[in-house]
């Protein structure tokens, strides 16, 4: 196990390494200049210059990007260009945001999801298996931002039960905060759910045309007890898979969906600074989102080899 474990640590540390040059470099190669931005147009080119300076722009592009991972190895994300603040505490300030969509959309997508998948297999053919196929495909066709404006216009406006947009924050209270993200969470979870429901529906169909499934039912046991005491477990791992993936889509439906319902997370915060040419935030948010990413798939291989010890001895 702790080669296992090591292995996985080592990929995760190379894919975090990767993944910073990358970021680095695609953000380098956008047109515009911060300084010219911030500045405005009409601003003179020895001003310009001068906050170039400031910024530390006019380096070379090797020396800034090892001052970059320096900084963020620190935990020092700089301070953002617009904002004059350091993009820690704009990070920190959305992330009571973000996160908490991003595990209500997971909660959401796995609490649906599961179950109908499980419940569509074992009544494989019949009309319910085909009713809730045809759902999870609908929900797989529907785009997440058209669905949250469906959700605004039946909840918020006709039915008036949540609010359109915006969030209270928690100092509001739980319940408040909770109901703010739940049209949110909603809409990011209708995807997830329906691609997880099929995934465990064709995984657990598969599993139960093992040998050992039929041994099972030949000696008696019902079609449902060894769905739960023998098929469940191993059609999880490809479940898993797809729900570690799930992780990047989440982050970024959740770009979208936090500018439909105005809510001032992670999403909203890099849509902005892109379009205000603030790099620095850029970089760090976009590196947050992949060392989440990154992080969760690490969490996935450890459950794949809680899940299956097999995979332990293969390492």
């Amino acid at each position: 196990m702790l080669r296992y474990l090591l292995s996985r640590l080592i990929s995760l540390v190379l894919s975090l390494a990767v993944a910073s040059l990358v970021i680095f470099a695609m953000l380098e190669i956008i047109p515009g200049d911060p300084a010219a931005v911030m500045l405005g147009l009409n601003a003179e080119p020895e001003a310009v210059a001068a906050l170039r300076t400031e910024l530390g722009l006019d380096l070379p592009l090797a020396q800034r990007y090892a001052a970059w991972v320096g900084r963020m190895l620190q935990g020092d994300f700089g301070t953002s260009y617009t904002y004059r603040v350091p993009v820690a505490d704009l990070i920190s300030a959305r992330l009571g945001v973000s996160l908490p969509l991003t595990l209500y959309a997971i909660f959401l997508s796995t609490a649906l999801a599961i179950p109908l998948g499980v419940w569509a297999a074992s009544r494989h053919g019949r009309p319910a298996d085909l009713a809730i196929m045809g759902v999870t495909q609908l929900g797989i066709a529907v785009p997440n931002f058209w669905f949250a404006m469906i959700l605004v216009l039946i909840f918020a406006i006709r039915l008036g039960w949540f609010a359109s947009g915006g969030f209270p924050g928690w100092d509001a209270g739980l319940f408040a905060g909770l109901k703010a993200l739940t049209l949110p969470a909603l809409a990011l979870a209708l995807l997830q759910a329906s691609i997880l429901a099929r995934v465990m529906r064709s995984s657990l169909l598969e599993t139960l045309h093992r040998d050992y499934i039929r041994t099972a039912r030949a000696k008696g046991l019902s079609r449902s007890r060894a769905i739960l005491r023998h098929a469940f477990r191993n059609a999880l791992i490809p479940v898993m898979t797809i729900l570690g993936m799930q992780v990047s889509v989440l982050i970024a439906g959740a770009i979208v969906v936090e500018n439909v319902f105005f809510l001032p997370g992670l999403g909203r915060l890099i849509f902005q600074a892109v379009t205000q040419r603030d790099l620095i935030v850029v970089e760090a948010v976009v590196m947050l989102l992949v060392f989440a990413v990154v992080v969760v798939n690490f969490l996935v291989d450890l459950a794949y080899a809680v899940v299956d010890p097999r995979l332990r001895r293969r390492a």
